[in-house]
């Protein structure tokens, strides 16, 4: 074999396995960034109220969103028989969720967060059923128990009391988790022919100005006692996460089948928990190791038969 023959058969290999490694590598960076978010709540609201931070979040992201709408020609308004659909998906996606999160935050540790949001799509598997009629499996009903038993576990292992703030806390962090499935499952049925962009850039100022509004009325922060760790905190939650995430995550939508894409909400809680465990100066201790790990496994559970079913179609 020439030299000119293998140097050719090594860049055709190369170029079949450069978009598996950068897709692989595109995967990373998501379950990365939106792992790191709960931490960066976490700080964001060391200093800086639940509601403000939420607002000032969506605030800095609104505009990124705008000139990719305005450079891809997209439209910002939803049509006029959605605009039901769109006060929806402003109040129950953005608004009274991410509200809820940064809440829940500032009485749950940000490990715990990924950990009790992690628990939405069961959630959707369950609305997924109510609404449109998917068949729920026995495996995966075992999944959701082993789910849940170990995230009771959990709670009971970090020594949770429960009293009323961390009660609260964890209440608030499944509402968001219920709130984000349901709107899921709504968006699939009645807002599919919406463009990722027109879903998310005028939502996103809206919800941003009116959580940023009601926070200066209802908890009248002092900006200037904002730290340089909140604001750096809130920069990176509004332009890494939100927008950097999003972009790169329906990136991949495209490319990934939408079970094999949801395992990020599977993997994302990792990292979100040794980063935490970091930050807060907590060692992993071998029960939240091991009850994590249940639980991952039993909200994995709850997916496979859905990606047995793809294989057979396929």
């Amino acid at each position: 074999m020439s030299i000119s023959t293998t140097i050719g058969s090594i860049g055709r290999s190369s170029r079949r396995w450069l978009p598996t490694l950068v897709t692989s590598l595109l995967f990373l960076t998501v379950c990365l960034s939106w792992g790191t978010t709960w931490l960066g709540i976490k700080i964001a609201v060391e200093t800086v109220p639940p509601l403000t931070a939420s607002g000032l979040r969506f605030l800095l992201a609104f505009p990124l969103f705008l000139c990719f709408a305005l450079i891809r020609g997209d439209s910002i308004l939803f049509p006029r028989s959605h605009l039901g659909f769109f006060a929806f998906v402003t109040l129950c996606y953005f608004s009274l969720p991410y509200y809820l999160l940064n809440y829940g935050e500032t009485h749950v540790s940000s490990g715990l967060t990924a950990l009790l949001f992690s628990c939405m799509p069961v959630f959707i598997l369950i609305f997924s059923a109510l609404f449109l009629g998917q068949r729920i499996h026995l495996s995966q009903v075992m999944g959701i128990a082993i789910g849940f038993g170990s995230l009771f576990m959990i709670l009971r292992s970090q020594g949770m009391t429960l009293a009323h703030d961390e009660f609260a806390g964890v209440l608030a962090i499944v509402a968001a988790a219920v709130m984000h499935a349901l709107c899921y499952v709504v968006t699939k049925k009645q807002g599919a022919e919406i463009g990722v962009i027109t879903y998310n850039t005028l939502p996103i100022g809206l919800a941003g100005l009116m959580l940023f509004l009601i926070g200066l009325g209802v908890e009248q922060p002092d900006i200037s006692g904002f730290s340089a760790r909140s604001w750096m905190a809130l920069i990176y939650l509004g332009l890494c996460a939100s927008v950097g995430g999003f972009i790169v995550y329906f990136f991949l939508l495209k490319r990934l089948s939408p079970v094999v894409l949801s395992f990020v909400f599977i993997i994302f809680p990792v990292f979100a928990v040794i980063v935490g465990s970091w930050y807060e100066g907590q060692p992993i201790s071998h029960d939240l190791a091991l009850y994590s790990t249940l639980l991952l496994i039993g909200f994995a559970i709850t997916k496979m038969p859905m990606e047995n079913r793809l294989r057979k179609e396929d």
